[in-house]
């Protein structure tokens, strides 16, 4: 059997996220509290105590998903993948997890991503929505026929493509991709529009953090979300994560090259289940398209 280690991204956040470990590992609770020191905030108190408008925060929700998921990683007796990668932000934990990564470095890079995305997001009004029951290339056909800027932003599985970029943008793909056949068209509740051009500053920004920062060689491959595939260069890996905050997520992708690889079982490592349902949904249409 050949596990296969994930981490989510941002929207997998929620109250009380962490406290259990906290409580129960002494390991854990040392990571947390040195974690504080590093951002300076008391952020243990937010993702234990706070509320979900408090979570919402990119500059909150990113480094606290960072943190459960590593710490989890850390503290687990049987952590020992063969490959692992991470949706969007969680491809820093999963960088971290890895050993490409200390802990502070990778924490450090996810505050100051989270940081220039916020920033961004306040210079840029713009937004993000779900495309549900469409196939990918009608998606992108209607995001390419919109004037305003509007992107494939992440491809999760199946059925499901999130477009990002401008409000009458995303606006505009939603009505014609409605009037397509899609099931859903659903705005997210999200600060902006992350992976798509309107992320230029912040790739910028985080560009020269990841270009300061110390990567290692993973303790085994990582499937990064812009290339897809098995990579284990520490500088093709920094190439790969500066581009990632304005391409698309190839969550589909990667999973499917995963699964090729050998890929039997998958563990999510972090809060909710989210990537284990996406995981299914790239399973099945992979059968489908077998047994045809």
């Amino acid at each position: 059997m050949t596990k296969a280690y994930v981490f989510p991204g941002q929207g997998a956040q929620f109250s009380g996220m962490g406290k259990d470990l906290y409580e129960s590992s002494s390991d854990a609770k040392t990571l947390f509290e040195q974690a504080n020191e590093i951002l300076g905030i008391n952020i243990t108190d937010t993702m234990f105590n706070g509320s979900d408008e408090d979570l919402k925060q990119t500059k909150i929700t990113q480094p606290a998903v960072f943190l459960h998921s590593v710490i989890l990683a850390k503290t687990m007796d049987d952590f020992n993948p063969t490959m692992v990668a991470g949706h969007s932000l969680g491809e820093i934990s999963a960088l971290t997890a890895a050993g490409v990564l200390s802990f502070e470095d990778g924490l450090m890079l996810v505050s100051i991503r989270a940081q220039a995305m916020q920033k961004a997001c306040e210079q840029n009004p713009s937004t993000m929505a779900a495309i549900l029951g469409l196939d990918d290339s009608v998606v992108e056909e209607v995001c390419d026929s919109i004037d305003d800027v509007v992107v494939a932003a992440n491809y999760n599985c199946p059925g499901q493509l999130v477009i990002s970029g401008t409000n009458e943008g995303v606006n505009s793909a939603c009505e014609i991709l409605k009037e397509k056949g899609a099931k859903r068209a659903l705005p997210l509740p999200v600060g902006g529009a992350f992976h798509s051009p309107l992320m230029e500053p912040a790739r910028e920004e985080l560009a020269a953090a990841i270009n300061n920062a110390d990567f290692s060689t993973p303790s085994c491959p990582v499937y990064q979300n812009v290339s897809t595939k098995a990579e284990t260069d520490p500088a093709t890996i920094k190439e790969n994560l500066i581009a990632q905050l304005t391409a698309p997520v190839k969550w589909t992708q990667s999973v499917q090259n995963m699964m090729a690889d050998g890929a039997t079982e998958f563990v999510e490592v972090g809060p909710g289940r989210a990537l284990q349902g996406m995981i299914k949904k790239v399973d099945r249409a992979a059968q489908v398209s077998g047994v045809s």
